[in-house]
């Protein structure tokens, strides 16, 4: 699971005084670091565009199956919370693209992960207008299984990534000459076992015995041969059992050992931020169809959906983000709690807004705002290492998983008792405030490190 040289993106190069030296890799920041970037983008096209174009069919469901909306919620939480926890179906696709990118990415990383993922909002828009024509005109049902047919392309962003090659080790001190194997004359080749020449085994006396050796011959060559084969065999299963026993060594020291991720505070605190926040960014997507139909604004909301609103100003929100996060002079920390404290007002203000325009506009700030989630491997990077990142950014995608999993069956089942989602947002939006006072952890604790030094200096002057 832990990454090498070669993988963070350098090669070991020998001098000429043959001391090994570090260079950055020809494919970082160039090269097919480019068509990783694009791999990654239409992986976020094909799956997380599709989970968030499941509003469209949460409608369906509920016209179709006359159940509650806390229950029909749970068909598109269960699709995204799946995905995320488990790691099954797309989600084998979907955190690899993530991780790859950066690892091919060093200088530019924010602003590469920002391109990459603005696939989610260019995939919400296409799949949400996709799925409302395919719905009309075949049904929800073919609808999902054409859907599944495109998402096949996954196969072919598969095939585009690929690990960075290992290091070549050039100038290399000369290996030892291979020992040279005996000569042999013809005459002893021509020989027979035990220095019987071929002219002496044609004699008389000597066919039987010949004809034994040859015979005691055959028979050892099938004996070794069985017994190279089983020492084959039994070679191959060792080096299985040693792998796999090395595997869940590194595993178990990553998860649960003394270097274990958990023993990092602000990780842990970071982990509880993703437990609350990603349902505020969920909810909108699956309930928003249903909400537009409450306030009567369908013709409205025909023509330009605010789901593709929020689409779009995603892709924008992720991409200048990125570049902003990329700046010397900016933190990316900083950057990432003012998108956070953008997208909890944002939530909290959606209820209050019934027209059309009031909602495109507070949907623009939520589109835009959740553009952090461009950052989100950055700053797990910042707090765990490259080392670590593939481990620790799965553990978040995992907890983001089961805010998406349980957020929007709440949300549906506060309206069953309330008859209204004002209080799905407004109770969303508490829980998410509790998750951004743990992401404010790590900014109190420079300070007060900060505090104690300039204390310390200070008594020692």
């Amino acid at each position: 699971m832990y990454t090498s040289h070669e993988d963070i993106g350098y090669d070991l190069e020998d001098d000429p005084k043959a001391k090994k030296t570090l260079k950055p890799h020809p494919d970082i920041d160039g090269g097919w670091a480019w068509m990783m970037v694009l791999s990654s983008f239409f992986v976020h096209i094909l799956i997380m565009g599709s989970q968030m174009a499941l509003g469209v069919l949460n409608v369906e469901w509920l016209e179709e199956f006359h159940q509650s909306r806390g229950l029909t919620a749970w068909v598109s939480s269960l699709s995204m919370g799946i995905t995320l926890i488990v790691g099954l179906g797309s989600g084998m696709a979907y955190l690899p693209a993530v991780v790859m990118v950066g690892r091919y990415f060093q200088k530019r990383r924010a602003l590469a992960q920002g391109l990459s993922t603005t696939g989610t909002g260019f995939g919400t828009f296409l799949m949400t207008v996709l799925l409302k024509y395919l719905c009309a005109e075949y049904g929800w049902r073919n609808a999902m299984f054409i859907q599944g047919a495109v998402s096949l392309n996954l196969c072919v962003c598969g095939a585009l990534m690929r690990p960075l090659p290992p290091g070549k080790v050039e100038n290399c001190p000369r290996e030892e000459e291979p020992c040279a194997l005996p000569a042999y004359s013809t005459e002893s080749v021509k020989s027979g076992p035990l220095g019987i020449t071929e002219d002496q085994d044609r004699l008389p006396g000597n066919e039987e015995t010949g004809c034994d050796l040859q015979a005691q011959e055959c028979q050892g060559q099938t004996c070794d041969r069985k017994n190279m084969c089983a020492f084959q065999v039994l070679k191959t299963v060792s080096q299985l059992t040693v792998r796999v026993q090395k595997g869940f060594g590194d595993w178990y020291s990553g998860y649960f050992g003394t270097a274990s991720l958990f023993t990092n505070r602000m990780f842990v605190a970071f982990i509880f931020w993703a437990l609350f926040a990603y349902s505020s960014f969920v909810i909108p997507f699956i309930h928003l169809p249903e909400i537009v139909s409450l306030y009567n604004l369908s013709e409205q909301n025909d023509v330009f959906p605010l789901t593709s609103i929020i689409a779009i100003l995603h892709i924008f929100g992720k991409v200048i983000l990125g570049a902003v996060a990329d700046l010397p002079c900016i933190s990316v920390w900083n950057v990432f709690l003012i998108a956070n404290f953008t997208l909890v007002c944002s939530i909290f203000l959606l209820p209050l807004m019934h027209t059309y325009a009031s909602l495109a506009v507070i949907c623009a700030l939520i589109g835009f705002s959740s553009g952090y989630f461009s950052l989100m491997p950055v700053v797990t990077e910042d707090l765990v290492g490259t080392e670590h990142l593939a481990n620790a950014y799965g553990i978040i995608i995992c907890a983001n998983g089961i805010s998406a999993l349980l957020g929007p069956p709440f949300a549906g089942w506060i309206f069953d008792i309330t008859q209204k989602y004002d209080f799905s947002f407004y109770i969303c939006g508490l829980l998410y405030m509790v998750g951004i006072l743990f992401l404010l952890i790590q900014p109190c604790t420079q300070m007060i490190e900060q505090s104690r030094r300039k204390y310390t200096d200070g008594a020692h002057v």
